[in-house]
């Protein structure tokens, strides 16, 4: 077929380049589902009726049905077979279904899956139509009611995740938060709590989200133990806020947990108690603690800390001298793990994003629909988190090895001796 060519390089239906590619996939689409045909007719060749006459043989094609595929909107006429055998569990005729094209199928599931990523991450359902129509040539298969329906699985989808069995999922890290969010919760003042840890393989993973009061320990212990009920190990160390209510509900469902406070939260917390003129420097003689070489270096700042603005600012040095244990329990680990666990930025990073969507919604209509939006976008996120920098020390964590100065102790009593 003869396509005039623009000077810029477009036809009447966009750009030539664009046209190669879904006539490419196009060709390669109907030779796939021929080839599909032919096997299925060839496996069974033998199956023949009382007068020798094959059961399975080819009809002719379907009507030609538009599909929208990553390359575009391509029209596709699939073959059709004339199945003649009959079910002996049913008694009806037997069907050929292609496993390339499914029946009533008009989109690729690469795009059932841009979709609600489109939604997520800021496009109003009204504005990604008309997007991927001049992206993909053609609005077909796309409506603003397909977001609808989706909202619809992403509830099931979370639903599913809180049931989930977590007996098989050992966390020997994890962080807790609590966000607030522009979303529709049950009270105005209700957050999203978010927990989230590091397998033993070194991967990061959610593992819990639910609404609740970021200060509340009763929220936190709801969520603690519905993950210890679906078979949560305790986890050896935890990251959090100071202000949260997580730490009370720790204590009760996992005793045995080590808590960490998040340094970014604590910084934060000491400069708002001091006059802008003493942050800068504060900020300084702050980092010159977690970024120490080792707890001993640590604790010695701390000293430097306290005698530099304990004189003038007595309440802004106690908030780090109260703390100090649980501000440097993750010097007793890996050094290659400390950058991951001084802070609960792994969770903030995340909800960055999260917040970008819910900007954007205003609302997401109920709160079954508000925690849906937000568990999906955070699960959409997750299969880009990196493992945690030498994931081969997170087992040896879990099995108890002993770190000084961030090093493997390997022979504790060769030390001693």
């Amino acid at each position: 077929m003869l396509t005039v060519v623009n000077d810029d390089g477009s036809t009447r239906d966009g750009s030539l380049i664009d046209e190669i590619v879904r006539e490419g996939a196009r060709r390669m689409l109907a030779a796939a589902l021929e080839a599909e045909i032919d096997a299925y007719i060839a496996e069974l060749a033998s199956e023949r009726d009382g007068q020798g006459r094959r059961m399975v043989v080819r009809n002719g094609h379907h009507q030609p049905r538009k599909v929208t595929t990553a390359s575009g909107v391509i029209e596709v006429k699939a073959p059709r077979v004339n199945d003649k055998r009959i079910d002996a569990a049913t008694g009806e005729r037997r069907r050929f279904s292609s496993a390339i094209l499914p029946p009533w199928a008009r989109k690729s599931p690469k795009i059932s899956e841009v979709l609600p990523l489109l939604y997520l991450h800021g496009l109003s359902s009204g504005d990604f139509v008309p997007a991927l129509e001049q992206f993909l040539g053609s609005s077909a298969g796309l409506s603003p009611a397909t977001v609808t329906r989706l909202t619809a699985q992403w509830q099931a989808d979370h639903t599913a995740f809180g049931e989930r069995d977590l007996s098989e999922a050992d966390y020997v890290y994890g962080w807790a938060d609590g966000i607030h969010l522009k979303v529709r919760l049950e009270q105005a003042k209700a957050c999203v709590l978010v927990l989230m840890g590091v397998r033993a393989d070194g991967t990061k993973e959610l593992i819990a989200i639910a609404d609740g009061y970021r200060e509340s320990s009763e929220s936190w212990a709801n969520l603690l133990r519905d993950a210890a009920r679906r078979g949560m190990r305790a986890p050896v160390l935890a990251v959090g806020d100071g202000a949260l209510g997580f730490w009370k509900a720790l204590a009760e469902v996992f005793p045995a947990t080590r808590p960490q406070r998040c340094w970014v939260h604590k910084t934060a917390n000491v400069l708002d108690s001091l006059p802008k003129s003493a942050q800068p420097a504060a900020k300084k003689a702050i980092q010159d603690i977690y970024n120490a070489e080792d707890r001993d270096h640590a604790a010695q700042a701390v000293k430097v800390f306290a005698r530099q603005y304990g004189a003038k600012f007595p309440k802004a040095v106690k908030k780090v001298t109260d703390d100090e244990d649980e501000l440097l329990a993750f010097y007793d680990f890996p050094a290659e793990h400390w950058v991951h666990l001084r802070t609960t930025n792994p969770i903030e990073s995340t909800f960055a994003t999260v917040r970008l969507r819910t900007k954007v919604t205003r609302g997401a209509g109920s709160r079954a629909a508000a925690l849906a939006m937000v568990f999906k976008l955070v699960e959409s996120a997750q299969a880009r988190w990196r493992a945690v920098n030498a994931p081969h020390l997170v087992a040896l964590v879990r099995a108890g090895a002993r770190f000084e100065r961030g090093q493997l102790i390997e022979r504790p009593m060769e030390r001693v001796a």
